[in-house]
């Protein structure tokens, strides 16, 4: 399948890209906006988005066949991980989860189409319309292209313009989903363009960004600041920083058979996206006295680890990546061989998997690619104690608890400060409506306007 050139990112690597030409495109999908996206119904996206999801879902379909194809060398992931991926984030784009979403942000169906008023805003005989950006600029980052497709589909409910400037080598799923949408509907698609340069053409960016009402990026701290510090000051900033993540697994779930299945769950989010993503877990905290000691989970995570490795590989590493799981390994193969507060397991042979036992609570960033420390805590108050340096940086808690506990415990970690708590197995799918880092995924995106209407005098 060879695909047209739609997007800039469509083009050879040798064609030049000028911030003439970056403005052109800016003010091509702002006019194709006011033509084709502006008077259209929520409704109509919403079927739209909700069809090409599903086309995604089918193995024939030659846009997933193209990404199950390319992106295993492009996003250095086994095909099996990707394919894993993409399912799981298409299945949440449905008719009944994208309703669901706009009702969590905007409350009344229709407030992107007119003046609608909330039951209690009757009261006041007020009605508001959210108001969209224009043109809508998202930076995504490399490590997994779920994002940025999110990034994509919440501009297209909005009915916002969109110019999408991808990181270096990770464009290919982008451009796809775009396709997938172009194809589906030419006219939504000639209101996207995606793109890709490397970060040192600040050019680019300027005029990219005098031409904005809104920008999300996706990345470190210090590439946050930076671009904020470009932006002129009408444009809305929507940044999302560094994040790390850890699972919480209490004794009450270690006991018999339902041992086995906590830690086939904490494997499947530790191999989910090879642990790349915000939402992996740098560590898992076993509380004691359970049918299990912490260290025992470890090794049977060990266990799961390997098993995994034969359905779900872990995609290989360029060396320096190898390098570094490796050094850290030999750190603690030494560690091991002096106490026995420290045990280690590890894929032989290769860098696919370690798992790391530490008596020591304190909380500990992974190296990621299937690199996962356990530790045992006596409760929750040890292990919030032990990860309080990062706690302004945690964003997902996978919580392993009895039913009766689990209430309390998941609003002790929201007031501690985790943004998403979730089961354990599920920390890289989170629902459609999920608030990334506490905030509103669409409301953050859209400005209101209030209609103060006149008051029923008769």
């Amino acid at each position: 399948m060879t695909l047209p050139n739609y997007f800039l990112a469509d083009l050879p690597p040798e064609a030049a890209l000028t911030p003439a030409i970056i403005t052109e495109a800016c003010r091509a999908l702002k006019r194709n906006r006011e033509i084709y996206l502006s008077g259209r119904t929520t409704d109509n996206v919403v079927r739209l988005l909700d069809r090409v999801a599903a086309d995604w879902l089918d193995p024939q379909f030659p846009f997933r066949q193209l990404a199950l194809e390319q992106g295993p060398a492009a996003l250095q992931l086994s095909r099996a991980t990707l394919a894993d991926g993409l399912d799981s984030w298409f299945r949440q784009v449905t008719r009944t989860n994208l309703e669901t979403l706009l009702a969590q942000e905007l409350g009344p169906a229709g407030r992107l189409d007119e003046m609608v008023a909330s039951p209690a805003e009757a009261q006041t005989n007020r009605a508001a319309l959210a108001v969209a950006p224009e043109l809508l600029a998202h930076f995504t980052a490399g490590n997994l292209p779920v994002p940025a497709l999110s990034s994509i589909a919440f501009g297209a409910l909005l009915r916002s313009a969109q110019f999408v400037k991808c990181a270096s080598g990770a464009e290919l799923l982008p451009r796809l989903f775009a396709h997938s949408i172009y194809q589906a509907d030419p006219k939504l698609g000639a209101c996207l363009e995606i793109a890709t340069w490397p970060r040192e053409r600040e050019d680019l960016e300027s005029a990219l960004f005098h031409e904005l009402d809104c920008l999300t990026v996706t990345g470190d701290d210090s590439t946050l600041a930076a671009i904020r510090h470009q932006l002129p000051p009408f444009v809305r900033f929507v940044g999302y920083g560094y994040r790390v993540s850890f699972a919480y697994i209490t004794a009450g779930v270690l006991s018999g058979l339902n041992a086995g299945r906590i830690v086939r769950r904490a494997a499947t989010d530790v191999a989910a996206w090879d642990q790349l993503g915000c939402l992996s877990p740098h560590l898992i905290y076993v509380e004691h006295g359970g049918g299990i000691s912490a260290e025992q989970f470890a090794e049977k995570l060990a266990e799961e680890l390997a098993r995994r490795e034969e359905t779900h590989p872990r995609s290989p590493l360029p060396v320096e990546l190898a390098a570094t799981i490796t050094s850290r390994r030999a750190f603690y193969e030494i560690r091991a061989a002096h106490s026995p507060e420290t045990k280690l397991w590890r894929s032989p042979d290769s860098t696919s998997w370690t798992v790391v036992y530490e008596a020591d609570p304190r909380f500990q960033a992974s190296c990621l690619h299937r690199f996962v420390y356990v530790k045992g805590v006596t409760g929750l108050t040890e292990a919030l104690q032990a990860a309080d340096p990062v706690r302004r940086h945690v964003s997902t808690v996978a919580l392993a608890a009895p039913e009766d506990k689990a209430q309390a415990m998941a609003t002790e970690l929201a007031r501690w400060g985790a943004s998403r708590i979730c089961q354990l197995g599920h920390m890289q799918q989170p629902p459609l409506t999920w608030r990334h880092d506490g905030r509103p995924p669409l409301a953050d995106l859209f400005r209101w306007a209030d209609w103060e209407m006149a008051p029923d005098e008769s």
